[in-house]
C-alpha cells in the first residue's frame, strides 16, 4: 500500500512539474517564415502544434504568408540548437491546395526522417508555435488546433475548424462554417447584413459561445444546450418554425426573417448567448 501511494505521488509530481530537462532552465524563441503565390479559390490547411495560437487574416495579394513564433525549452544551449533544427512547419503544396504542417518533438516518425540519431531524452519535450497566416480572401480554410487561441478574419470561403481548447474569434464575411471545439470560448460575428453564404454549424462541448447577428438576419436557426446551462437570447425577429414548439432556455428552433440558410449553434455544458449586432 505504501509503495502504491508513493508511486501515485511521484506521478502527480511529474505531471505538475514536468521532466527535469524541460524544467531546468533554458528557453529560446525562434521565428520562421515562408511565402508562396497562391490563387484565390484554393484550400489552405493548417495543422497546429499541440500548444500555440493560430491567427488567419485575409491578404491583399493572392499569396500565402506564414509567420511562426516558436518557443523552445531545454537544459542546454546545445539541446536548444538541436530542437530549433527540427521544430517548426513544413509546407505540402499541390494544385489548388497548400498544407502547413507543424513538426517537432511530438512526432517520432518525422524525427526519424530528419535525424536518425536524435537524442532520446529530447523526444517529447514540450514546445509552442504561434502562427500568423495570411491567405487570399476567397479561399477555403481548414484548421486543426491543439491548445491555443484561434482567430479568423476577412476570409470568405468554406471554413472548417477542429480545436482541443481555445478562445476562438470568428469574424465572418461569407461562405460557410463547420466548427467543433472541445473546450473554451467562442465569439462569432457576422456582417451587418443578411448572411451571404452556406450553412453554419458550430459545436462546443464545454464553455461559452457568443454569436453576434445582424438585425435583418434571414436564416433557419437552431440553438441548443445539450446538458447543463442555458441560452440567453437577445434576437427579436425570431419565430418558432413549428408554431406549437415554444422556445426554452435549452432549445430554440426558429425562423429568422424570411428564413433561408441553416445555422446551428450547440453547447454541451455552458452558456450560449445570441446577440444583435450593436448591442452588448
Amino acid at each position: 500500500m505504501i509503495i502504491k501511494k508513493f508511486l501515485l505521488l511521484a506521478l502527480i509530481v511529474f505531471a505538475c512539474f514536468g521532466s527535469p530537462s524541460a524544467q531546468s532552465g533554458l528557453g529560446r524563441i525562434v521565428t520562421k517564415t515562408d511565402k508562396l503565390d497562391f490563387g484565390a479559390g484554393g484550400t489552405v490547411a493548417i495543422i497546429g502544434a499541440p500548444n500555440g495560437s493560430i491567427r488567419v487574416e485575409a491578404a491583399q495579394r493572392n499569396e500565402v504568408e506564414v509567420t511562426a513564433e516558436i518557443e523552445l525549452k531545454a537544459s542546454s544551449e546545445a539541446d536548444l540548437a538541436l530542437l530549433e533544427k527540427v521544430t517548426g512547419f513544413v509546407l505540402d503544396e499541390s494544385l489548388g491546395r497548400v498544407a502547413i504542417n507543424s513538426v517537432g518533438t511530438n512526432d517520432t516518425k518525422y524525427l526519424k526522417q530528419v535525424s536518425k540519431k536524435f537524442p532520446k531524452n529530447l523526444i517529447g519535450l514540450p514546445f509552442k508555435i504561434d502562427y500568423v497566416v495570411k491567405v487570399p480572401r476567397y479561399c477555403d480554410l481548414q484548421i486543426d488546433g491543439g491548445i491555443g487561441d484561434i482567430k479568423v478574419s476577412g476570409v470568405e470561403g468554406a471554413i472548417r475548424i477542429n480545436s482541443v481548447e481555445s478562445a476562438t474569434e470568428l469574424h465572418l464575411i461569407g461562405g460557410g462554417v463547420n466548427g467543433t471545439f472541445q473546450k473554451g470560448s467562442i465569439k462569432i460575428t457576422m456582417p451587418d447584413r443578411s448572411w451571404r453564404g452556406n450553412a453554419i454549424d458550430v459545436a462546443l462541448a464545454s464553455g461559452e459561445m457568443d454569436v453576434f447577428m445582424p438585425v435583418n438576419l434571414s436564416a433557419e436557426l437552431d440553438a441548443s444546450i445539450l446538458k447543463s446551462g442555458k441560452i440567453q437570447n437577445d434576437l427579436l425577429n425570431l419565430q418558432p418554425r413549428v408554431r406549437t414548439v415554444k422556445f426554452t432556455e435549452q432549445q430554440i428552433s426558429a425562423k429568422a426573417g424570411s428564413g433561408g440558410v441553416p445555422m446551428k449553434f450547440t453547447v454541451g455544458d455552458g452558456t450560449l448567448r445570441l446577440h444583435t449586432i450593436g448591442k452588448e
